[in-house]
């Protein structure tokens, strides 16, 4: 059924975009570019009503093409569907140990009178 729905979205999104480009326009830049004659295919008065309307509907269709495939293919809320409910893993800090007892240095002991201390 998603197989179905996505073929058609694509399709009625190409023809969408063909009626969007076959509509004249309202005398704007398209005169520039030799779109002012009166000569198209839909005759002098154009096919406003035709195209208006065919582009209407393929807009309301791929409006609920659109919708039928995000339903279908949405996944439960449990899983944390959102950027906002992903839980990121929290690094640990590192472990400080408590500072020992401060070391000073060891008393020199003098060596008694007279004799030479070893080295």
């Amino acid at each position: 059924m998603q197989t179905i729905i996505l073929t058609l979205h694509v399709i009625v999104c190409v023809v969408l975009i063909i009626l969007v480009l076959l509509q004249a326009g309202r005398e704007g830049m398209g005169v520039i570019f030799g779109g002012g004659g009166n000569s198209s295919v839909f005759g002098s008065t154009g096919a406003g009503g035709v195209l208006v309307k065919l582009t209407t509907f393929l807009a309301v269709l791929f409006i609920a093409t659109s919708l039928g495939y995000n339903l279908m293919t949405r996944t439960g809320s449990d899983q944390g569907s959102s950027i906002v409910d992903i839980q990121f893993e929290e690094i640990p800090a590192p472990k400080t140990e408590a500072p020992a007892a401060p070391v000073s240095p060891a008393p020199e002991t003098s060596a008694p009178a007279g004799q030479i201390p070893a080295s």
